[in-house]
């Protein structure tokens, strides 16, 4: 007997490969003329400025610049900033997050599985440059991302990597490892923090070969070992999600133990222990509206974390504590409250660009605007961390893209609309005949 697909689900697809069909392919010789450039980098803010663009990179920045045959956009002082980091999510790898067909974020192998640890586990190979969840944060000015990987039976999820949002298929840089301490990991690790740096000293101690090879104790496969190997010589970043002063404090004197490179996402008592991640020259990725003690690891959050983290020398970064993957566009909303809270507004705009860019390293690419770097361009309506804004343009290497997503398709469908045709208002689906 043949299965049909739902109506609904049908007209999901169709739009999908539609949007994905009008991304341009062209690069072209562009001119943004008379913008307020935020480099995100060394020159700052610059007002009444030019940026030239050529076979894809930033070719010029500065006044009065030769359009030749450029296409020229008139900015007439609107902000041009680099496309915006979207937080770590699961753009790309979660279509809809009540339906398990359509995620790949999370490997779930069982309590009783026999090596339950795969840090081999790689959901950049899950990725869908296709999905309809990445038109809807790409209209929204968000460049790139950081692909999350979690595990129901293991505090280490797996690895991921940042992945530009221009329809490539391919990571934009290296690969991280995930990593959840403290009460998100209890679950995975005896009911007990206490339990999770043995776990990991044992699993560091394997993959480094100091135990026996038939030793009962083994938890990881060759392929696990080998997956380990980069992060162990400090060559690959680790990504830990904690949010508790004690967890952290223990977490860099194991990293520092180790000769570990780590990177903080939750952080939410991080401003406790501000000067000791400075020290330790740790970024951290805070969601700046956790405010309230959701649970005993966060009891000392506050709105002035991500101002109190920047003011000690730490360099601060945005991802939203949860359901970040449809709500991406939210993310400079959370800098604009950080910068509400004593956050100079220049290093929200860091931490939404620089900062992540630099972390995950890719920001000799991405997250800066300077000679060089990708044209990976946002044009906005006003101030980028005001929610009144929106993106009016956004390039990606020099191209521009059709401002078109799944929910412009719905709600010009369904918005009423007065023409002459549509009977005074009334959407076509609703028209009486």
């Amino acid at each position: 007997m043949s299965r049909r697909l739902p109506r609904a689900l049908t007209r999901l697809l169709v739009t999908g490969a539609l949007i994905a069909a009008t991304l341009p392919v062209a690069a072209q010789t562009v001119l943004i003329r008379g913008a307020t450039v935020h480099t995100a980098g060394a020159q700052g803010s610059l007002q009444n400025t030019d940026v030239l663009v050529r076979n894809g990179r930033i070719a010029g920045i500065g006044a009065g610049l030769s359009a030749g045959d450029a296409q020229v956009v008139e900015a007439q002082g609107r902000p041009l900033t680099p496309t915006l980091f979207g937080g770590v999510t699961g753009i790309g790898i979660e279509e809809v997050s009540g339906e398990s067909g359509t995620r790949d974020d999370r490997l779930s192998l069982g309590d009783d599985s026999h090596m339950a640890v795969r840090p081999e586990f790689d959901v950049t190979l899950a990725f869908n440059p296709d999905s309809i969840v990445i038109p809807v944060a790409r209209v929204e000015g968000i460049g790139f991302t950081l692909i999350s990987a979690g595990s129901g039976s293991s505090i280490i999820g797996g690895q991921g990597a940042v992945m530009r949002l221009d329809g490539s298929e391919e990571p934009a840089g290296p690969k991280v490892l995930y990593l959840s301490l403290g009460a998100d990991g209890a679950a995975q690790s005896g009911s007990s923090r206490a339990a999770q740096w043995m776990i990991l000293d044992q699993l560091i101690d394997e993959a480094r070969g100091r135990l026996p090879a038939d030793s009962h104790v083994a938890a990881l496969t060759p392929a696990g070992k080998r997956a380990l190997a980069p992060y162990l010589d400090g060559r690959g970043t680790i990504v830990v999600g904690v949010n508790r002063a004690s967890d952290i404090r223990q977490l860099l004197r194991w990293s520092k133990r180790h000769n570990l490179r780590i990177a903080i996402r939750g952080a939410a008592e991080g401003w406790r222990v501000a000067s000791e991640l400075a020290a330790a020259n740790v970024p951290v990725f805070v969601d700046p509206l956790v405010n309230l003690p959701s649970d005993f690891d966060q009891i000392g959050a506050t709105l002035e974390n991500a101002a109190r983290l920047q003011a000690a020398g730490v360099r601060v970064g945005f991802a939203q504590a949860s359901d970040a993957s449809h709500n991406a566009r939210k993310l400079r909303q959370l800098a604009g409250n950080a910068v509400a809270h004593g956050l100079p507004w220049e290093a929200g705009l860091a931490g939404l660009t620089r900062v992540p860019a630099e972390t995950l390293g890719v920001g000799d690419a991405i997250g800066t605007i300077a000679v060089g770097r990708k044209a990976d361009l946002v044009l906005w309506s006003g101030d980028p961390l005001d929610v009144n804004s929106t993106a009016d343009q956004v390039w990606f290497d020099g191209r521009a893209i059709e401002m078109r997503s799944r929910q412009t398709e719905l709600r010009d469908r369904y918005l009423p609309q007065a023409t002459p045709a549509n009977e005074g208002g009334m959407p076509r689906a609703y028209r009486k005949r």
